[in-house]
């Protein structure tokens, strides 16, 4: 995926990832047409593949309910070989989701599955039946982690994009200044340029790098004694980086100065096309639709929301008096 305009997800990434979600109800629907036509109506295995269309989105938003719908899917497989086809967009998420010490050797299991799965529908055992599912395996990892490649060039690149143009626009208009001052002989009017100059690199470096050299996972645990990250964390661009920390900065804020609150949660998740920041609280909560901007969160609510929105992502605040605080950042990547 390369970068769009103001952060957006393109148009190709958005299409692969509704193909892969599609792809897997396809095949989940081929697989019970399968059964059916073969094996007629079992309430169990039917049921069994009811409960894994409906987890299925709850493995792609979280990754903590990725493992139940692995566990219906292997379940399934044992009961009707033919399910197996679904492994292909499981092994996707695996991949997405998971760090790839963990992603792959579960990926062999999926495909250790599918094999016997195989197995057990053909009459004889052949050479067949272990290499055509290893072989996709093989082709599919390669794919995603080229991909993975590509979208990290792709970041790169746009950050370069990026910086060459706010050096252009800074450091180098005002250089140019003081260059053409000096040369009329107004060395007075060119140190006061220079200062001005020399201000806006500061900010410059300083908006560059507010992490000061740290992850955002590390920033985030200065922040906060619970911060859990799902996922497999991957290189985010600059802004992005900023805002997030800038949204827990804020709503932590808003935790200390109002909820009350005893424990606090930071969440980071990495998805395929986003990343996700959420801050949950057990504080005495509130009303978000009573809040206005005097009334102390209303500031804060409206910064984060500003903050997020130019990226082009999206905020969602949970909240009921006594029922403490969950406030969620997405921002596409």
């Amino acid at each position: 995926m390369t970068p769009g305009r103001r952060g957006r997800p393109t148009v190709s990434a958005v299409w692969l990832h509704r193909a892969m979600h599609a792809g897997f109800y396809v095949l989940l629907a081929a697989s019970a047409a399968r059964y059916l036509a073969y094996h007629g109506a079992d309430p169990v295995v039917l049921g069994a593949a009811l409960c894994l269309g409906a987890l299925y989105p709850a493995g792609v938003r979280w990754t903590r309910a990725l493992p139940a719908v692995l566990g219906v899917w292997l379940v399934l497989v044992w009961l009707a070989p033919s399910f197996g086809w679904c492994a292909i967009p499981l092994f996707f998420q695996c991949l997405r989701q998971l760090r790839p010490r963990l992603a792959v050797p579960l990926a062999g299991v999926l495909t250790l599955a599918v094999v016997l799965a195989q197995i057990r529908l053909a009459d004889a055992v052949e050479p067949s039946l272990v290499l055509g599912p290893v072989g996709v395996a093989v082709i599919t990892g390669a794919v995603f982690f080229d991909r993975r490649r590509l979208i990290h060039e792709a970041g790169v690149l746009a950050e370069r994009q990026r910086l060459g143009r706010e050096i252009h626009d800074t450091l180098a208009q005002g250089l140019s200044s003081i260059t053409l001052l000096l040369e009329l002989g107004d060395t007075r009017r060119a140190a006061d340029v220079a200062k001005e100059n020399l201000a806006e690199a500061r900010r410059f470096v300083r908006d560059l790098s507010p992490l000061q050299g740290r992850s955002l996972e590390d920033a985030l645990r200065g922040l906060c004694d619970r911060v859990e990250v799902h996922g497999e964390p991957y290189p985010l661009t600059v802004p992005t980086e900023v805002a997030l920390l800038r949204v827990a900065q804020g709503a932590l804020a808003n935790v200390r100065e109002h909820a009350e609150a005893h424990t606090v949660v930071v969440t980071l998740s990495y998805l395929g096309d986003a990343v996700t920041l959420d801050v949950c609280d057990d504080g005495r909560g509130f009303d978000p639709r009573a809040v206005t901007p005097g009334e102390g969160r209303g500031f804060g609510l409206a910064s984060i929301r500003s903050r997020v929105a130019e990226l082009g992502g999206t905020l969602s605040v949970e909240s009921a008096p006594g029922e403490g605080t969950a406030l969620g950042v997405t921002v596409p990547t």
